[in-house]
């Protein structure tokens, strides 16, 4: 199934998908935000095992990786894990397409199939308070902040934890 929006289709990924995500990963690598986000290996290997893995998922609704592309160019991707009663969504948009409305284009027209199919109650997100470009996006989808938790990915030069402030993030549906 693919899914088409004025400017994008979206479609679930497929293993031969991880070139374009391994270009996705290195760039956000790169960004500010990363500090806030829990590091991609870009090993080719590593890559393309986990793309493949994530194309096992391609009936399942446990698991939905969705490839955003605009033309032919995969700009993005949007996954949905199930948890509870609901989901928990994760995003990545390539750099060179933020800001021009691609993620919420993408993920307003996901989050209505996954509605229509009645397979949650909710959807949540995790995201540092400071990622300010997702927390944006996140609110202006109709998420709704609903707690903090210090989070941590990365370890100073002595070993610590280096902690920050994770917002917890849900749009609930009326079933």
């Amino acid at each position: 199934m693919i899914l088409e929006t004025e400017r994008l289709s979206i479609r679930r990924i497929v293993s031969e998908d991880w070139r374009s995500i391994q270009r996705i990963f290195i760039d956000q690598g790169k960004s500010v935000y990363a500090c806030y986000d829990r590091p991609n290996d870009t090993d080719s290997d590593i890559v393309r095992n986990r793309i493949e893995k994530w194309a096992s998922f391609e009936k399942s609704t446990e698991h939905m990786f969705y490839a955003v592309c605009l033309e032919d160019i995969i700009i993005g991707y949007v996954a949905f894990n199930q948890r509870e009663a609901g989901y928990e969504i994760g995003y990545c948009f390539h750099s060179q397409y933020h800001g021009k409305g691609y993620a919420k284009e993408s993920i307003s027209v996901l989050i209505g199939t996954i509605q229509k199919m009645g397979i949650c109650a909710f959807i949540s997100a995790g995201t540092a308070l400071r990622n300010t470009p997702s927390v944006k996006l996140l609110q202006s989808l109709g998420f709704k902040l609903t707690g903090t938790e210090q989070v941590t990915f990365y370890k100073d030069d002595g070993g610590n934890d280096i902690y920050f402030e994770g917002g917890i993030f849900e749009l609930a549906f009326t079933m």
